[in-house]
């Protein structure tokens, strides 16, 4: 046992916790590092407020908003049989697939003064510039639109899950006491899922602070365009650090919330039956409206937003769709497949040496790492380039001082870099999904191949990676969307004339080329498809069974 308990592996995971939390430390440490700059404090006498309050706004809109969405849908299609349930049931998750950033360029195509409904309504009525009022996309709302639209897919997974398992005895025997379905729903479902929807509004809130793509096109200022302006336009490390420090603060109050407002309350099921009911029989208007509230956010998420991109994409599209087109494509690629793999055999590892260990330093380590991916991009680009760009200038000096001559910077101007981003980021990921998997394997099966002589490796090897394959598999593909879809991370780090699918999509509606970027943001949609079929086939098969 004390063997297993300094493993070598255990060392490996120590490494790698370490270095995945070295940016977030770097963020922390640089705050005060030159003092307070004359950057930060014209930041705080004349945008900061705006980034806050902006902030706190979209956490509001959207948290409301993928709440309320994600558990009506979640309810309808756990707990009640209408036409299009089944279907339902597994296209609910597919609006994950569309960055924000994509919706927002789709929509604004769609409605602003030259776009198809502006100009339809002229040529139907005959007015004129001025005649009418349209509500303008490109604002806070419409931000927290876009979010709620692709978002929500968290609250429902979570919540649907929630409801399926504790649907048999809770409801019953909420029955038995005369609670009719409403009653039973506000006062036994609800409490009960409570946990899984403030989770599910958690990490839909946590990716609404980490985006920059559709906040900085709809020019709404919070704290990542904040960062990338400090950084970029005025120059000012320790003023992007200082606000990187606030919005990292923002997600760990966000992770704290629900612990602290639960309390001393438990949500156990304690009634031993765990299977779900057969669904509630909807018909004629129930069955209409039920069928509406689950079609809007599907269609509004997803279909045509998807429809749009692939008319623009047929009809316009890039006009450096070839030789330009294949070269983004492999740049994400590369930079998604490197990670993907890098990050499945650090997860092995890690989950593999908490196994053999099993102390509480390892799990704690582990639990370090899956914190990565709370931290927004724009964040941990700022806690890589700081010490990336440290250790790249004391390189070049030593070398000048051993060889001679300057060779510049070698790790910041690379893709090395950039990848570290990723991993420190999406690396939770992957350990979360190999570490689910590998808890399903009886400890017997260690006994057993150390009884045949098996050592460590070999039993990892021969024993547990073959009975792993799907779930490495997994945890690869989804580091891979992850990385294709990342913005303020690429934007920040990426190697001078370097783009990806990402940037480029971005670039492109940034000059108002809506529909240039259409081709690039359809690959970015297609790719994010691939997990969701397959997570979709497993809600479907979970409804069956």
């Amino acid at each position: 046992m004390r063997t297993a308990q300094y493993s070598p592996l255990l060392i490996v995971g120590f490494i790698v916790a370490l270095l995945v939390g070295l940016p977030v430390a770097s963020v922390g440490l640089n705050i005060f590092a030159g003092g307070t700059s004359t950057t930060w404090t014209h930041l705080v006498n004349t945008v900061l407020p705006e980034y806050i309050l902006n902030s706190l706004w979209l956490c509001l809109g959207v948290g409301c908003g993928v709440g309320l969405l994600g558990v009506a849908t979640a309810w309808l299609t756990a707990m009640h049989d209408f036409p299009g349930r089944r279907l339902f049931s597994w296209a609910l998750v597919l609006p994950l697939a569309m960055p924000a950033y994509v919706m927002a360029y789709v929509y604004t195509d769609l409605l602003q003064f030259v776009g198809p409904v502006q100009t339809t309504l002229r040529e139907t009525f005959g007015w004129a510039h001025g005649d009418y009022w349209f509500p303008d996309i490109r604002t806070l709302p419409g931000a927290m639109l876009m979010f709620v639209c692709v978002l929500y897919p968290y609250v429902y997974l979570l919540a649907r899950s929630a409801f399926l398992e504790r649907a048999s005895g809770m409801l019953e025997a909420a029955r038995t006491l005369g609670m009719g379905p409403w009653r039973a729903f506000f006062a036994v479902s609800l409490p009960l899922a409570r946990p899984a929807i403030v989770a599910g509004v958690a990490l839909a809130l946590m990716e609404t602070l980490a985006d920059y793509g559709t906040v900085a096109y709809f020019a709404v200022n919070t704290f990542t365009t904040g960062i990338y302006r400090a950084w970029f336009s005025l120059g000012d490390r320790i003023a992007a650090a200082q606000l990187a420090a606030m919005l990292l603060g923002f997600v760990l109050f966000l992770l704290m919330a629900e612990k602290i407002s639960r309390g001393r309350a438990r949500y156990n099921n304690t009634t031993g039956r765990n299977r779900p009911m057969a669904g509630a029989r909807l018909t004629g208007i129930r069955a209409a409206l039920a069928f509406l509230a689950c079609a809007v956010p599907l269609l509004l998420g997803f279909v045509l937003p998807a429809i749009l991109l692939l008319k623009m994409a047929l009809t316009e599209g890039d006009a450096q769709f070839g030789e330009r087109f294949l070269v983004l494509s492999r740049n994400s690629f590369v930079l998604a497949g490197i990670t993907a793999m890098i990050a499945v055999l650090l997860a092995l590892i890690m989950a593999y040496g908490a196994r053999l260990s099993k102390t509480t330093f390892a799990n704690g380590l582990n639990r370090l790492v899956g914190l990565g991916y709370a931290v927004p991009g724009a964040v941990i680009a700022v806690g890589v380039l700081i010490p990336v760009t440290r250790l790249d200038n004391w390189l070049a000096g030593q070398w000048e001082i051993w060889f001679g001559h300057n060779p510049g910077l070698l790790l910041t101007g690379g893709i090395a870099a950039l990848i570290y981003a990723y991993l420190a980021r999406f690396l939770g990921v992957a350990l979360h999904t190999v570490e689910t998997s590998l808890a399903k394997i009886t400890p017997n099966m260690d006994d057993a191949a150390r009884c045949l002589g098996l050592g460590q490796g070999e039993t990892l090897r021969r024993v547990h990676a073959p009975m792993l394959r799907g779930s490495l598999l997994t945890a690869g593909l989804l580091v891979f969307v992850d990385v294709m879809k990342e913005l303020p991370a690429t934007l920040v780090m990426r190697p001078f004339n370097f783009d990806t699918l990402a940037t480029q999509t971005y670039t492109l509606a940034s000059d108002e080329r809506l529909a240039e970027a259409s081709t690039a943001a359809l690959a970015i949609v297609a790719v994010g498809l691939l997990p969701l079929i397959a997570l979709s086939r497993q809600i479907s098969a979970a409804r069956r069974n």
